[in-house]
């Protein structure tokens, strides 16, 4: 059988993505709005998103960061802190300006320092998240630096998550940007009240690509890239028809060149122009293109509980084409569009 020229699908969305603020919002949010419907806006910005005000005045730059023409609808998150108000995020949910609340453990990833320094100071937060429907996504790392830092998700999800689910047990998780093998397992394990997002780079690549030929700046991020036997897992996870628990969230996140070519460089990976592009590649390297409409366009919507899109979209079987770099601030600056090492054969 010939391999398909075409494939359509429902428009998909990201149920995972950076877009930042001020000019780099303006660079960044087009290329998001360009592959998908919509996005769950992380909110690790500076200062953090905590207050219901603040995610609707960022939404609205959001907006105004998309040219017209382009239907994009930003869904909004809540920073959770130590001391998060309960009466806060019930009132967010319940007016329609947050679809969920992010966990970050403190010091785990960019613009974390603000994050949560212990599960049981949230615990009247997560109460109220339960008894509102409102999810919490999660960035499953400790920050034990006695912990391996290709442990550290593993780790998490033993000493923290797992506890934590006992004692919600009404809570809805995702576990966000999985990268091991006991992350695919800990999500099938945890029923329709658990899901997990897979990125496309961790998908593409294992901890060895980071060092292929020096150090490769751009292929950091955090979670850090895993063994081969893990990515594996995360494809097997991501292409499988009876998965509905896993969808895609792109965990784009873009930073300068400046800022990850240096001595202690920044942690993301800038996917945003090339994400859908690189999914259609691994789920036709898969044998499973019949299933990508699950995972990018059905399985996200079906946990949040939102409708899924009408519009259907078509990738075509043609060499990917796409920039290398994106200018930020006029150009003085620019930011690395994400490449994998073999190539990509689909277009968008």
């Amino acid at each position: 059988m010939a391999p398909p020229t075409a494939i359509t699908l429902r428009q998909p969305d990201d149920w995972h993505a950076h877009l930042r603020d001020g000019p780099m919002l303006q660079a960044c949010a087009v290329h998001t709005a360009r592959q998908f419907a919509r996005a769950v806006i992380m909110p690790n910005l500076l200062p953090p998103v905590t207050t219901v005000a603040e995610a609707a005045s960022y939404r609205e730059r959001i907006r105004r960061a998309v040219p017209a023409g382009l239907a994009f609808e930003p869904l909004m998150t809540c920073y959770l802190t130590d001391g998060a108000d309960p009466s806060e995020l019930a009132r967010g949910k319940r007016e329609g300006v947050w679809v969920a609340a992010k966990l970050y453990p403190a010091h785990a990833t960019t613009n974390s320092a603000h994050g949560v320094t212990s599960m049981e100071r949230i615990a009247p937060a997560l109460e109220a998240m339960e008894k509102a429907g409102m999810p919490l996504l999660v960035h499953g790392e400790v920050t034990d630096p006695e912990v391996d830092i290709f442990d550290r998700e593993a780790v998490f999800l033993e000493r923290v998550l797992a506890p934590l689910l006992q004692r919600h047990q009404g809570l809805k998780v995702v576990l966000e940007h999985i990268t091991t093998r006991e992350g695919v397992a800990f999500v099938e394990a945890g029923g329709a009240r658990m899901g997990g997002t897979i990125t496309p780079h961790h998908l593409s690549y294992n901890r060895n690509a980071i060092f292929k030929g020096g150090i490769r700046p751009h292929l950091y991020c955090l979670p850090i890239a895993k063994a081969e036997e893990h990515r594996l897992a995360l494809r097997r996870a991501a292409t499988t028809a009876s998965q509905t628990q896993f969808f895609l969230g792109t965990d784009t996140a873009p930073h300068t060149a400046d800022t990850k070519e240096c001595a202690c460089g920044c942690a993301g990976i800038f996917n945003a122009p090339v994400a859908m592009q690189v999914y259609a590649q691994i789920f036709a390297e898969e044998g499973a293109l019949d299933r990508l409409e699950a995972f990018a366009s059905l399985n996200g919507p079906r946990f949040y509980g939102l409708p899924v899109n009408e519009k259907r979209v078509t990738l075509l079987a043609a060499p990917l084409v796409a920039p290398e770099r994106i200018d930020v601030a006029n150009g003085d600056k620019s930011v690395v569009v994400f490449r994998p090492d073999t190539p990509v054969e689909w277009s968008y």
